[in-house]
């Protein structure tokens, strides 16, 4: 009896004596019961919040074997295409077809369909006739939730809650948002009104600013751009507007966002009941490689302020910083090493940025909402409180925990932030090279030509060099075989050959290497660097960008700076 697990067979929903789940939630990926997987936090928030849940993980679209498998919910389905979009996850950068899926038993990439939501709410109405509401959530609803522009078809498209035929969408981390929504549901009221949801609706709402609508930013560059100007200004919880756009005659409505969790309500959903196991029903497939990374590491914080262009994750986890308390963490770490297989090793006490815990704006601790959010694009705002000093407290807490032999930190580090803490910057770095790094720390630069950096809103590679020269003194001293490795990307708009050419010469004279880890640029629906992909324009100064959008010379672009290439 699997009763530690959420159910996701009826002989579970029998063995609870559950005639019907209020929720079903289908997933992209398989069922991993961990606070690092969505399905499974907002499965426990549920949960722990007095509701029926069930998961349904990677059900076969060809036929009705597993979407049937639980029934229908008492109040509706719950549908993700998991813990990455599902294009990103199918497709390179360019467009080849990723044999491997790490959240997939037995590892192959033959689970998850091509947009996953649209698919699972298609299967959803072809097995349930009239359907029980169909709610959308994780990234690819949360980045897809406004008319966007769409890589893979090359084209702008409408709201994925138009495209999936949906009810509702919501967006960011679901957690007060989801609870909400089902309690308004269970009692019958008008859930239109709840924070952090897109849905469709006849009339416009008063009072919210309206987008152009999608018919004009799909065949106008600049109607786009204005769009996501007025979308990118409205996405903090403490002024943000509702929003709305016209979508053939109908609205999408977005209602300003959730607030975000306080460390009390962070700690309480990374401590719910998680077995951090892959259910049974679905571990007989095949070992799920995810595993390796998430279940020995404790998440420490949520959202980042970096600001990076080309990135989603401020768009869905937020760009404030949230926190967990340093006993929450404590108390984790205590049970990581009790775990079947623990050795005491913790694999990582991050985030989306591995060192910005306990770092906060002092406007939004005074309650006021910054009107920028430029926190370290074009350079450290005077209001952020960039100290390393709580986070080396964290880190030192937990090495004490009993049972933990070791404290890695897998999570890629802000190299400008350690720099620009004069007061904690090389205490931190300190820390990392003798207690937290297994071999290698990771940096993502991403570039060092300046004119693409400024593009990417990511810091001068003068920052880069600072820390290497503080790390290798550091790793000389101690005596420490460790060496730092770097992300770069190739193909970002503005970036031709000649960039990375500088970026080699750069990457030969001072860093001395050759790269590895060299991503050709992938542009993510609703990110500023997406804009700037498909306009041909920079939208921060209207002017106008080289933008390489052939394969082949996108390959010939990271082969100037990769192994393959000097071979």
């Amino acid at each position: 009896m699997n009763t530690n697990f959420i159910p996701t067979t009826r002989e579970e929903l029998n063995e609870r004596g559950w005639a019907q789940p209020d929720i079903i939630i289908v997933t992209g990926d398989t069922y991993i019961d961990s606070p690092f997987i969505g399905a499974a936090v907002i499965g426990r928030v549920l949960e722990s919040a007095g509701y029926k849940v069930g998961i349904i993980a990677q059900p076969t679209t060809r036929s009705g074997v597993d979407i049937t498998r639980l029934g229908e919910p008492r109040l509706f389905w719950g549908i993700t295409a998991g813990s990455v979009d599902s294009l990103v996850a199918n497709f390179t950068a360019t467009r080849k077809w990723r044999n491997d899926d790490d959240y997939t038993p037995g590892g192959d990439n033959t689970h998850r369909p091509n947009r996953a939501c649209m698919v699972y709410a298609n299967l959803i109405r072809q097995h349930y006739k009239p359907a029980k509401p169909i709610v959308l959530g994780g990234v690819e609803a949360s980045l897809r939730r406004i008319a966007h522009y769409d890589f893979w078809d090359n084209a702008v498209r409408r709201s994925l809650v138009f495209d999936a035929k949906a009810d509702i969408i919501v967006y960011g981390m679901g957690e007060k948002a989801i609870v909400e929504l089902a309690g308004k549901m269970g009692r019958g009221e008008d859930f239109r009104d709840t924070r952090g949801i897109c849905y469709i609706s006849k009339t416009p709402v008063e009072g919210y600013l309206e987008l152009p609508s999608y018919e004009q930013v799909a065949k106008d560059k600049e109607k786009f751009i204005g769009m996501f100007k007025i979308f990118s200004q409205n996405n903090d919880p403490m002024d943000a507007r509702g929003l709305m756009q016209q979508h053939a005659g109908r609205y999408l409505i977005q209602n300003p966002p959730q607030p975000y969790l306080s460390m009390e309500e962070f700690d309480r959903v990374n401590e719910l009941a998680y077995t951090r196991e892959v259910h049974p029903f679905y571990a007989k497939d095949g070992y799920v490689v995810a595993q390796d990374t998430v279940k020995y590491s404790i998440t420490a914080t949520r959202g980042c302020f970096g600001g990076c262009a080309f990135c989603s994750i401020a768009l869905h986890q937020g760009n404030n910083v949230i926190s967990r308390s340093v006993e929450s963490i404590e108390r984790e770490a205590g049970m990581i090493t009790g775990l079947t297989g623990s050795n005491g090793m913790i694999s990582d006490v991050g985030g989306p940025t591995g060192n910005m815990y306990g770092m906060a704006c002092a406007l939004r601790e005074k309650g006021k909402p910054c009107k920028t959010h430029e926190c370290l694009f074009p350079k450290k705002c005077v209001n952020l409180n960039g100290s390393h000093e709580k986070l080396i407290a964290l880190l030192r807490a937990v090495r004490k925990v009993k049972g933990v032999r070791k404290v890695a930190l897998a999570s890629g580090i802000r190299h400008d932030l350690v720099v620009l803490d004069e007061e904690f910057g090389k205490e931190y770095l300190r820390e990392l090279v003798e207690y937290h790094t297994s071999g290698q720390l990771k940096l993502a630069p991403e570039h060092t030509d300046e004119k693409v950096l400024r593009l990417m809103r990511k810091p001068s590679a003068s920052y880069l060099l600072k820390f290497k020269e503080e790390h290798d003194k550091l790793t000389s001293k101690m005596r420490r075989k460790q060496f730092l490795t770097y992300y770069f990307i190739a193909a970002h708009p503005g970036c031709w050959y000649k960039e990375m050419e500088r970026l080699r010469v750069f990457i030969d004279e001072y860093l001395k290497i050759t790269p590895e880890q060299v991503q050709i640029y992938t542009p993510l629906p609703s990110t500023w660097s997406a804009v700037m992909y498909y306009t041909g324009i920079d939208p921060f100064t209207d002017e106008r960008l080289i933008v390489e959008y052939d394969n082949k010379k996108k390959q010939r672009q990271k082969d100037i700076v990769t192994k393959q290439a000097r071979e």
